[in-house]
């Protein structure tokens, strides 16, 4: 992959980027490190070439399989609230996707772990983040709803994808102190914070969001 096509043109640009990242503010975005990544983050490599001059409208974009590339606006401001304690070392996704989450993760933790359950979208996203040299992030195939504990605990868990509950399994494996950020809800839908205090899990409620069901399983 050539500098140009991490740059882009037209519809692509870094002209365009940058109207992007002043309607974040616009909208409340303050965290400058993530809007400097937002910023830089060529998303229209997270797409195919068909969508790629749609990347950078603050819209969901559909990856095939039924599921999206979520708004950036949903990306700044979830990595924003799951940030906002302080820096994140280990973070757990679930939900790969199509690896852009993922990448603007990569930028501001030391080391993401993400479970896709969509085994061809996985193998995109490993093979974008591999070309932009992505060497702090690792995926797998399997059940987001069961985590990976293998790798945690985690100080941080960002689920981009709804539940009905928050899966157990993703508590248990948030580190004391720890933040998870998630959608929650079926027709109606909010994202939630959860602070794990000791053996105490804090809940908030913020604001409302639409995002694809969190399902149990793995597809190949």
């Amino acid at each position: 992959m050539n500098t140009r096509d991490v740059s882009g043109i037209g519809m692509t640009s870094q002209r365009t980027r940058e109207r992007l990242v002043q309607r974040l503010c616009d909208q409340g975005v303050q965290d400058l490190s993530v809007l400097e990544v937002m910023r830089n983050a060529p998303r229209h490599l997270f797409l195919d070439e068909a969508m790629a001059h749609r990347a950078y409208e603050d819209t969901a974009l559909p990856i095939g399989y039924q599921q999206t590339l979520s708004q950036p606006l949903t990306v700044a401001r979830m990595t924003e609230i799951l940030l906002a304690a302080g820096p994140r070392k280990n973070v757990l996704e679930i939900g790969t996707g199509s690896g852009f989450q993922t990448y603007v993760l990569s930028r501001l933790v030391d080391q993401v772990f993400s479970v896709e359950r969509i085994k061809p979208l996985l193998l995109k996203a490993k093979q974008r983040l591999r070309s932009l040299k992505v060497w702090n992030a690792s995926c797998k195939h399997g059940d987001g709803m069961l985590g990976w504990a293998d790798k945690g605990p985690y100080d941080g868990i960002l689920v981009a994808a709804a539940g009905d509950t928050i899966p157990q399994a993703l508590l248990d494996q948030l580190a004391d102190g720890g933040r998870l950020v998630m959608p929650v809800g079926s027709e109606k839908q909010a994202l939630h914070l959860v602070v794990r205090e000791g053996g105490e899990f804090i809940h908030e409620v913020l604001e409302s969001v639409y995002f694809v069901p969190l399902l149990p399983g793995a597809v190949r």
